[in-house]
């Protein structure tokens, strides 16, 4: 661990990191101050000089060391996902691979031919390239603290940027672990820093004159937040913010397909994603998928095959939207209420929840939950399904299990959301194919990954050059 690095383990004022697997500290991380972020800006410019007049192939270069450790990383990695974030093994070593295909897509930036010249007139010929803004920053939320830093921090750097992460303060082990193995990589030093902190070190960030682009992923309170403190300061800023994603169920679907992905959906990564199935929405009679997704959902043991909720608080104010709906009339088809795991009885565990015969009026059927809750919603029509799900102020994600084409075509076109999926609970899609949601799922433009990711993290530069004095003259000479 270099200087920097045990700094940042031996500050004044330390954190403490909480496992919600045990309930217990596991480690103290040093806090940094709003002037770190001062220091880190300045590091990071003077890093910017060298780094951004490198090309483009030779950064990418870089980052494929960077890929190989990362890979060689994983099992470590995804152990510190596990213990800081409750997710299982299983689930942490996912984020990492999906971390790694990310920086494949940036590894991958010099064969998309960035730049582009044409002769736009006879003898004139106008070149465009793409520039790398300067420092930028990327504020990361609890729920994936090894993926979520890789939609950003790989393409924001192999383009030429030099950024700066503040990861939530609820799991900031994984981002020093990723800082060690960029620099191992041979990235030099200010090119990627990670500052700890909280709140203030966010907004220490969001109204710095030198950081000249924000990305922030988490609740759509703070999105907005964040992306409104950005902009103040003349910033971009691409903020992602909750979900509240419909899963449209009809007759004709596959049961044991519908029943084990829609469960996987609701559970994955203990509910803690902004992908999670959050609402079955029942058209006509299903009872036969609904009762497959029960059965699968009751597969799932906490402290087994699903992991612990990240907080205490959390996992309180879960079990608070679940006692609620039951007393404004929800049917309990499956109660994950007071899990206790033998063993780690001081865990914050939620079991698989699933609730039928919720009504709009309930907080809970537009509210993101955030935990392994299912709420069943039932309509007579798939118009009537697709009204209800396009009145969500969300728009990340939603999805419809049926075998026909027909319908599953008229569904996917209609439903107002970013990420569409037919017969599939998390219609995350693969890279190139960017990330991003619609309506308060995200504000700013564009998405957060894939080739729509390249605009926000450079600017156009146009030259146009004559060198023949003796082509004919035109408006352009």
């Amino acid at each position: 661990m270099n200087t920097t690095l045990a700094e940042k383990m031996a500050a004044k004022e330390t954190l403490e990191v909480i496992s919600p697997i045990t309930g217990e500290v596991v480690e103290k991380v040093g806090l940094q101050s709003t002037a770190d972020v001062d220091k880190a800006v300045d590091k990071a410019k003077e890093a910017f000089n060298s780094w951004s007049k490198r090309t483009l192939r030779d950064r990418s270069q870089i980052l494929y060391t960077y890929r190989n450790l990362l890979k060689a990383s994983m099992p470590s990695l995804a152990e510190i996902i596990r213990v800081e974030n409750g997710k299982t093994y299983n689930e942490a070593k996912a984020e990492v691979e999906k971390a790694i295909e990310v920086t494949e897509f940036a590894c991958s930036l010099p064969q998309l031919n960035l730049d582009t010249c044409s002769e736009v007139s006879r003898g004139i010929y106008c070149r465009m390239s793409k520039k790398p803004l300067g420092v930028v920053a990327s504020i990361t939320p609890l729920n994936f603290p090894c993926m979520v830093p890789h939609w950003t921090i790989p393409i924001a750097i192999a383009l030429g940027n030099c950024m700066i992460l503040k990861p939530s303060e609820q799991v900031p082990l994984t981002g020093l672990k990723i800082e060690q193995l960029f620099l191992q990589a041979g990235v030099p030093e200010g090119v990627f820093q990670v500052v700890n902190g909280k709140a203030d070190i966010a907004q220490a960030i969001t109204q710095h004159p030198d950081i000249k682009a924000v990305s922030f992923v988490g609740s759509t309170k703070v999105a907005k937040l964040v992306y409104e403190a950005s902009c103040k300061t003349g910033k971009r800023a691409l903020c992602l913010g909750g979900a509240k994603n419909h899963l449209l169920v009809l007759p004709d679907a596959n049961p044991k397909m519908a029943g084990a992905d829609i469960a996987a959906s609701m559970s994955g990564c203990a509910g803690q994603r902004c992908m999670a199935a959050s609402v079955l929405v029942a058209v006509g009679d299903v009872q036969s998928i609904i009762k497959s997704v029960v059965d699968e959902a009751k597969k799932l043991i906490p402290g087994q095959n699903l992991g612990a909720i990240t907080t205490c608080s959390s996992k309180e104010r879960i079990e608070g939207y679940i006692s609620q709906a039951i007393e404004q009339g929800a049917t309990l088809l499956l109660d994950g209420r007071g899990v206790v795991v033998e063993g780690k009885e001081n865990g914050f565990y939620v079991g698989p929840t699933i609730l039928d015969n919720v009504t709009p009026d309930m907080a809970i059927s537009n509210q993101e939950v955030f935990g392994p809750v299912l709420s069943i919603m039932h309509v007579d029509t798939v118009d009537e399904a697709i009204a209800l799900q396009n009145k969500s102020n969300y728009g990340n994600g939603a999805s419809v299990f049926t075998q026909s084409g027909s319908i599953a075509t008229k569904v996917a076109e209609e439903l107002k959301a970013g990420m569409i999926g037919v017969n599939i609970g998390v219609p995350v899609p693969r890279e190139p194919f960017s990330f991003g949601g619609w309506d308060d799922s995200r504000f700013g433009v564009g998405d957060i990954t894939g080739e729509s990711s390249i605009d926000f993290w450079t600017q156009r530069k146009k030259i146009t050059t004559k060198w023949n004095a003796e082509d004919k003259k035109d408006w352009m000479s």
